[in-house]
C-alpha cells in the first residue's frame, strides 16, 4: 500500500541512494509515530500545567513558571516530529510563510529563560512567556490555510 501511495504522489524513483535505503529501514510505524506524538504532546501540556501550579510557590514561583511553561511548549512543539520526522519539520518551520514565527517563537523560548535563570528578572520572564503564547499562536495559525488572514480581518474589523 505504501508503494502505490509513493508511485500516485510522483514520489517513487527507481534509483535508491543508500541514505534513502536507511531512512526507509529505520522509520517508525505510523501507529509508534502516533503513540510518540502523544506522549510527548502529554508531557508538554503536563509541564505547563506543572509550571502552573507551582507559579504561587513563594520566592521562586515565577521562574519556575517560566521554565517549566518553556519546557511544556518545546515539547509540544516537538512532538510533531513524530508525526513528520525531524528533516520535513524543520523544512516546514523555515518555510518562508511562517519564517518570522518561528524566529519569534525560538527567541521568546530563549529570552523567557535567560531572564529565569541569568537576569533575575521575574517580570520580564512573565511578559516573555506571555509574548510566548501570543508567538506560539500565529505560529501554529501558519499551518491552517488563511488563518492568519482571517485572524488579521478579524483584527482589522474590531479595531475599526
Amino acid at each position: 500500500m505504501d508503494k502505490l501511495k509513493k508511485v500516485l504522489s510522483g514520489q517513487d524513483t527507481e534509483d535508491r541512494s543508500g541514505l534513502s535505503e536507511v531512512v526507509e529501514a529505520s522509520s517508525l510505524s505510523w501507529g509508534t509515530r502516533i503513540k510518540g506524538f502523544i506522549a510527548c504532546f502529554a508531557v508538554g501540556i503536563l509541564c505547563s500545567l506543572l509550571g502552573t501550579f507551582l507559579l504561587w510557590v513563594p520566592r521562586k514561583g515565577l521562574t519556575l513558571f517560566a521554565v517549566f511553561y518553556t519546557l511544556g511548549n518545546m515539547a509540544s512543539i516537538g512532538s510533531t516530529i513524530f508525526l513528520m520526522g525531524p528533516v520535513k519539520q524543520l523544512k516546514r518551520m523555515f518555510e518562508p510563510t511562517r519564517l518570522i514565527a518561528t524566529i519569534l517563537v525560538l527567541l521568546c523560548f530563549a529570552l523567557t529563560l535567560c531572564s529565569a535563570f541569568w537576569w533575575h528578572k521575574k517580570g520580564l520572564a512573565l511578559i516573555f512567556c506571555i509574548l510566548q503564547s501570543l508567538a506560539l499562536t500565529w505560529y501554529s495559525l501558519s499551518f491552517i490555510p488563511y488563518a492568519r488572514d482571517a485572524v488579521k480581518k478579524c483584527f482589522a474589523v474590531c479595531l475599526a
